[in-house]
């Protein structure tokens, strides 16, 4: 054990759940795979599989390629679609190629391609709350030239609507739910008629893994340590979550990124990682507290997540 560092956390709180949501999880394992089934063969995957550094510089030592056109693809080669989802112009490009084609789109991500598909055939206008560029995002407002994004509070109270009695409203599954729930406020009071889906479309790790902020917070947390990589919206949104609440924090991919002398002063400190970021790469983090002599460690846990994966793409 290193020597203990004076003025340093006496408490720790590790977030559950948190890491690996199931649609995560179910693109990686996908995707693996497809390299089993295809051995010595250039695998392709269109879009980074999962947002984190780590998985993908993994995945590109052991020979698969990440690109951002089907140009880059080569003829007869399997391509896998990112857990992130495409347009359908993507997908179209793709069949007209011929191309041999896995879809590990998450299906809660589907689920608002659904919903938007059926707002649309039904004459809505649909809103979009999501940012702009994010993978997601992008595959989302393929399906509907005339789909609106709307990315702040602002935004909400100026975009125009053919027909204020229909509009329907639809969400990036990634978002910070308070942030979403701001716009969402906006857009039915100004467009009370909106329609929005039965069950919200912020993914429930996602929700489950900012509740888990919000809760060591109210429990003491001084600051909130988030494990996740810059290009994660769900990671990003955790680190948010701990500013909104008053809490500092710091957001970093693995624990060399860390510097002891920023946490001391801190009597508690909150740890927890982004619904795409691996377990081993936390663990380290909580390594790097119980090896300067913090000395009470809390599980802090929110929700039980008995969906851990879901069932592969047929």
């Amino acid at each position: 054990m290193m020597e203990r560092v004076s003025n340093w956390p006496d408490r720790i709180l590790l977030a559950s759940p948190r890491g690996f949501c199931a649609g995560v999880r179910r693109a990686i394992d996908v995707l693996r795979s497809v390299q089993e089934q295809n051995p010595n063969t250039p695998i392709f995957s269109y879009h980074e599989i999962i947002h984190n550094t780590h998985i993908v510089s993994g995945f590109e030592r052991s020979g698969v390629t990440f690109v951002n056109s089907l140009g880059e693809v080569p003829d007869n080669t399997p391509l896998v679609f990112s857990a992130h989802g495409v347009s359908p112009a993507i997908m179209d490009q793709a069949q007209q190629r011929r191309l041999s084609v896995v879809d590990t789109t998450c299906p809660l991500v589907s689920k608002t391609h659904t919903e938007a598909q059926r707002y649309i055939s039904e004459g809505l206008t649909v809103l979009y709350i999501g940012h702009k560029g994010h993978d997601e995002t992008v595959g989302t407002l393929g399906f509907a030239p005339d789909i609106k994004l709307i990315e702040t509070a602002e935004e909400a109270e100026k975009v125009e609507v053919p027909d204020p009695l229909k509009v329907a409203l639809i969400t990036q599954t990634t978002l910070s739910f308070d942030d979403a729930e701001v716009i969402r406020d906006i857009v039915l009071k100004r467009f009370p008629a909106t329609v929005t889906p039965k069950v919200t479309d912020i993914c429930f790790a996602t929700q489950n893994r900012q509740d888990g902020v919000k809760e060591m917070v109210r429990r003491g947390a001084e600051a909130v340590v988030v494990c996740g990589s810059l290009t994660s919206s769900n990671s990003t949104r955790l680190k948010e979550v701990a500013l909104a609440h008053d809490a500092e924090s710091f957001f970093v991919d693995e624990a060399s990124q860390l510097n002891p002398s920023d946490f001391r002063g801190f009597s508690c400190i909150g740890l927890t990682s982004g619904a795409s970021a691996p377990e081993d790469k936390f663990q380290e983090i909580e390594e790097f507290f119980r090896s300067r002599g913090s000395v009470i460690f809390e599980e802090v846990r929110v929700a039980d997540e008995s969906m851990i994966s879901f069932a592969p793409p047929k």
